[in-house]
């Protein structure tokens, strides 16, 4: 009974090692699909960090010293041009103003007895002269007391919105002290720096350049629905960077952006002779996109490549890669490094035009 035990499990065992060697062999003979990356002319769209900013942004500042009497916005309000926003404590300034205008009305009495006996030739033209310059100085004065007595009114010298109001009522404002800032954010600029060799691309190749026409990626990942133009080129370039900087303007009308914000400027970038691979044949280890390459003996290896721009279905390559790599298509996820394959090789113009899905 005991030798028969035995020969069943060493039958049992048999046939378990002929099922596995069927299974690997199986799988051993799996023939996967290859391809070669391939250089076309294209364009994709890169994303610039920009700095976004109110077309008009100002401080607002006291012009004279004195007690913050009044506060007639608050902040986040939106003003129009003209209206008064605060009033610093005026009773210096007009008693100033008063003593100007009663300085006017004696010098003018002046004038005019000095004229009567100047055309009675009581008294000589130079008299008169002296009065009338006299006059003249005291309304200049009237002038600047009126000008100190006004600056104590701020008032918005354009439509904008109300920023940080950081003093209170009563508070002592020094002359030249921040009581605000105002932004109007009809319109918005968006600033991000291009590379040298972008720059000069822009510049030289007109007919293939980026389109002036860019978009603005929120920082929430949205896109804004309004489209900007770029329109200014900063005139040198960052010693430390190397870079320059652009400047896009982008309507606002729903008052959306804010000075301050960030996003990324979304650029449209034509390439000549583009070396591209399709995205499903790529898997990412930890942020790094890798491809397994062919070799000659059939085995795969893998290689990480660096990405330049991205297109759908497509990576464009900037490194890692050249034509003459064969690289899996499909099975990515199925083989390990150093595997020996079948594999049947894909023409990349067919595998390109056949695309559907981005790789996930």
């Amino acid at each position: 009974m005991k030798r028969i035990s035995i020969l069943s499990g060493l039958i049992v065992l048999l046939s378990v090692v002929s099922c596995n060697s069927k299974v690997e062999e199986k799988e051993a003979e799996e023939i996967y699909t290859a391809t070669n990356p391939v250089t076309i002319d294209t364009s994709f769209t890169k994303e610039y960090v920009s700095q976004i900013r109110s077309v008009k942004n100002i401080e607002i500042r006291a012009l004279e010293k004195g007690f913050l009497q009044k506060i007639y916005v608050d902040e986040g309000q939106f003003v129009k041009q003209g209206q008064l926003l605060f009033k610093i404590l005026p009773t210096m300034y007009e008693a100033e103003y008063q003593k100007a205008i009663a300085e006017v009305k004696a010098s003018e009495i002046e004038m005019m007895n000095t004229k009567v006996l100047s055309d009675k030739n009581v008294v000589s033209k130079n008299e008169l002269a002296v009065a009338k310059a006299r006059l003249e100085q005291a309304k200049a004065e009237l002038a600047v007391a009126n000008f100190h007595l006004s600056a104590t009114n701020i008032k918005a010298p354009f439509s904008g919105t109300i920023d940080r109001i950081p003093k209170k009522l009563g508070s002592l404002i020094d002359e030249g002290e921040l009581l605000t800032s105002l932004s109007d954010n009809s319109q918005m600029f968006a600033y991000f720096n291009v590379s040298e060799p972008e720059y000069l691309n822009y510049e030289t190749d007109i007919k293939n350049r980026a389109d002036n026409k860019v978009g603005l990626l929120l920082a929430n990942g949205v896109a804004l629905k309004y489209k900007g133009n770029v329109e200014v080129i900063e005139s040198e370039f960052d010693s430390e960077t190397g870079n320059i900087a652009f400047r896009s303007r982008f309507p606002n009308p729903d008052k959306l952006l804010k000075n301050g914000e960030t996003g990324k400027v979304q650029m449209t970038v034509p390439l000549k002779n583009a070396l591209v691979i399709p995205q499903k044949a790529t898997y990412e280890i930890q942020d790094k996109k890798y491809v397994f390459v062919i070799d000659n003996k059939n085995k795969v290896h893998s290689q990480e490549i660096k990405i330049k721009g991205e297109i759908p279905d497509l990576y464009v390559i900037e490194s890692g890669l050249t034509m003459g790599d064969k690289i899996l298509l499909e099975g990515v996820q199925k083989v390990k490094e150093n595997d020996i394959i079948k594999f049947k090789v894909l023409k990349a113009a067919d595998v390109i035009s056949h695309l559907r899905l981005k790789a996930e």
